[in-house]
């Protein structure tokens, strides 16, 4: 069996559970006209907070946002039901793994009790943090069909999604331990995520320069995953291309950061403009394959894509049990659930992109689930975890 050290910065978070008349109220009490809401406006107040949420949610959106301070996190959570859960794309993949009895070493730039407590026993872990800190990451989980009412604006979600608020000086930081390099001359698959929280360019440049440093390490032949997501600071994600992108095998992303590289909203059904789309992502984003994953499919392009379609399924099959039983789903609920039928729609959009391009891409249909309550948190790293799992698993 092959080893897995994912990292590289797992968070605490505060999943907190939707309300649409708590969510009304907070509107009310603020004020809130349809003409302000903005997702991307600086997040200095519990206001501007809303702000986003709404612009989100009118969109049906999903995204990352950086907040200026984790009183205000602390402020919107406290109005809700909240429960306390690990996030981090390394750690969700290694919680997913470890649903199929695969070890797995994580590498952490924080840790207290709640890590302690809920990190599952087949999870090993390096940690830079030299003592305990909790600095939470909001998860707001909106439902589809969630309202508001502004005025005489009514916003109605036109699907579910996630979004995650964070202010976290440990990830925003990214410390390496050095014994990073150590548990990398062991590994088989060594997962990437976590530069998007860092905020200064010459911060992560050093983080860069010793991550380099690290994989020197690794044994030839390893396998490297980088998994993308929102950063906090949009203009630095073209340095860490700059600095990593040779080392990297495979260079995943969801389908918002996909649309966010190529500018514009995306069908996600629509084969032939996809050709386009991923041939201009393929001119910003030059990887050896390109890995892209969304609720209606996965996909891999590049010269070598159909090398991946078991991973893929792999990646597919975790997000499926997890999007229909939450936390709380086993192998044996892996198995069922993989074993049954894929989205139609999704699956007349695999075979005909798969006809247009040919053995440049390798896609899967996600699954035909219908749940009256999915979870939608942590999907995308659950699908890390699901192809790596697989890759593991050989």
């Amino acid at each position: 069996m092959k080893n897995a050290v994912l990292g590289l910065g797992g968070t605490v978070d505060y999943e907190v559970t939707w309300d649409d008349p708590t969510v009304q109220a907070l509107a009310e009490a603020y004020g809130i006209a349809a003409d302000e809401l903005d997702r991307l406006l600086p997040i200095d107040s519990e206001r501007d907070l809303v702000r986003t949420v709404l612009a989100f949610l009118r969109d049906g959106g999903g995204g990352e946002r950086y907040v200026a301070s984790s009183a205000v996190v602390e402020r919107f959570a406290a109005r809700f039901d909240t429960r306390i859960t690990l996030g981090g794309t390394c750690v969700r993949a290694a919680i997913a793994m470890a649903k199929l009895d695969l070890p797995s070493t994580v590498h952490l730039v924080s840790i207290d009790d709640h890590v302690r407590r809920l990190l599952p026993a087949d999870v090993a872990y390096v940690c830079s943090a030299e003592r305990d800190s909790t600095d939470p990451h909001l998860i707001v989980q909106y439902p589809a069909g969630a309202t508001v009412k502004l005025g005489p604006d009514l916003l109605r979600a036109p699907r579910p999604n996630r979004l995650i608020y964070t202010n976290d000086p440990p990830n925003a930081e990214l410390l390496l331990s050095e014994q990073l390099g150590a548990v990398l001359a062991e590994a088989d698959v060594f997962l990437v995520s976590g530069f998007n929280t860092i905020r200064d360019a010459d911060m992560l440049a050093e983080r860069l320069d010793d991550l380099r440093r690290h994989m020197r390490r690794l044994p030839a032949g390893a396998l490297v995953v980088y998994e993308d997501a929102g950063f906090h600071v949009p203009a630095l994600s073209a340095l860490v291309r700059e600095r990593l992108l040779d080392a990297v095998d495979l260079y995943g992303m969801n389908e918002d950061e996909m649309q966010a590289y190529v500018g514009q909203q995306v069908d996600l059904l629509d084969a032939p403009a996809m050709v386009g789309h991923l041939r201009a992502l393929h001119q910003l984003v030059p990887a050896r394959t390109l890995l892209v994953h969304s609720g209606c499919w996965a996909l891999t392009y590049g010269p070598r894509s159909r090398e991946w379609r078991n991973a893929l399924r792999g990646g597919v099959t975790m997000a499926g049990a997890r999007y229909a039983l939450g936390d709380d789903f086993t192998a044996v609920d892996y198995d069922v659930v993989g074993a049954g039928p894929v989205n139609a729609a999704g699956a007349r959009f695999a075979a005909e992109l798969e006809a247009l391009l040919g053995d440049e891409v390798c896609v899967v249909p996600a699954l035909d689930l219908d749940v009256p309550r999915p979870t939608t948190i942590g999907l995308g790293d659950t699908f890390v975890g699901g192809l790596i799992a697989a890759v593991v698993r050989g």
